[in-house]
């Protein structure tokens, strides 16, 4: 989070790799945490950077006089690297996707690809609460009391943890080097929601909580989900399995998305509710029908004959984990007797 540090971490990047290969690992890894979306590289930056950096080569000799540089480290190529990465250009919304890959647990939550451990998230949190945002960094964390990183071109990047992550840019400066409005947009977010660490999240009366679902909010999951399967739309089902929401949802009539898939014949999205959902089949609405018993009214053979297949299976996995867990409580009886 300091440049000594992070002098030192572009120093044990790959190395026995060559600095094509270091700078393109970092580059692809970050691409990864913001769901591919856009990352450059400003070669006017990387150039202004090795022409003013006389304090950064400094501490890199002084790191190197007290040998914190790994045996056989050069110096001068784990600067360039670093100068480099400092060189890396993002946009406010490739920004936000990697910090909501980081309140995500390292999970991105465009592609669903584990970028980061836990425990790497974890120990990353902890360091932008401590130290994210340079001289200022003990006001905001009690101000705002959520881990943060800012940067000199006016950028804050916020974490708020297993919520959301979001980046702000403001290019004008206080007097420590942050962002002035994105701070003070920081400070006015938790003074509307009781998202600081230390906020009571059960009697906190005068702030929000976007966390706690209402009956309202619940009934539009619903909708949105029945109405991304009557109209085929399977990147729209993708993003709310990948948002954990729960695909076995029912209206008013006990009617799930599976049933309005196989009603309208959207052979695609009852493919990707059984195959990657593994939603029950066997849910029966208001009328007794299942899913099932909608395509043969609607004449839908290919679903019917996917359908089919699939209660066959389900009903046969269901078989094997009731024999599994019969037996296993057989064997618990046993060895207490």
């Amino acid at each position: 989070m300091v440049n000594a540090g992070a002098i030192v971490v572009s120093s044990l990047i790959k190395m026995d790799c060559n600095k094509a290969e270091k700078f393109d690992f970092v580059l692809q890894y970050l691409n990864k945490m913001a769901g591919n979306e856009y990352m450059g590289f400003s070669n006017a930056t990387f150039q202004s950077e090795k022409e003013t950096g006389d304090r950064n080569y400094a501490i890199g000799y002084y790191l190197k006089e007290k040998k914190c540089f790994p045996k056989g480290v050069d110096m001068m190529a784990a600067l360039d690297l670093y100068f480099q990465l400092c060189s890396v250009e993002v946009t406010c919304e490739s920004g936000s996707v990697m910090a909501a890959t980081l309140a995500n647990g390292g999970i991105c939550p465009i592609t669903g690809e584990s970028v980061l451990s836990a425990e790497a998230v974890r120990n990353t949190l902890s360091l932008m609460h401590s130290c994210g945002m340079y001289d200022f960094s003990g006001q905001f964390a009690f101000h705002v009391g959520l881990p943060a990183k800012s940067a000199v071109s006016g950028a804050i990047l916020l974490v708020v943890p297993n919520v959301m992550g979001m980046m702000c840019l403001s290019p004008p400066l206080d007097k420590l080097g942050n962002s002035h409005r994105g701070t003070s947009f920081c400070q006015k977010l938790v003074s509307l929601f009781n998202f600081h660490n230390y906020d009571n999240l059960r009697h906190c009366a005068r702030k929000l909580d976007p966390r706690r679902e209402g009956a309202e909010v619940r009934n539009k999951t619903v909708v949105n989900l029945l109405f991304a399967a009557y109209s085929g739309d399977v990147s729209a089902l993708r993003r709310f399995a990948l948002s954990a929401m729960d695909m076995e949802q029912k209206d008013y009539d006990s009617r799930t998305a599976l049933h309005v898939a196989a009603a309208e014949g959207h052979i695609e999205v009852v493919k990707f509710l059984i195959e990657a959902c593994k939603v029950n089949p066997f849910v029966k609405d208001r009328w007794g029908n299942i899913p099932l018993d909608d395509a043969v009214q609607f004449n839908h053979l290919e679903v019917v004959k996917l359908l089919q297949d699939y209660q066959d299976s389900y009903t046969l996995s269901e078989t094997q984990a009731e024999a599994a867990a019969e037996a296993l409580s057989k064997e618990n009886l046993e060895s207490m007797v």
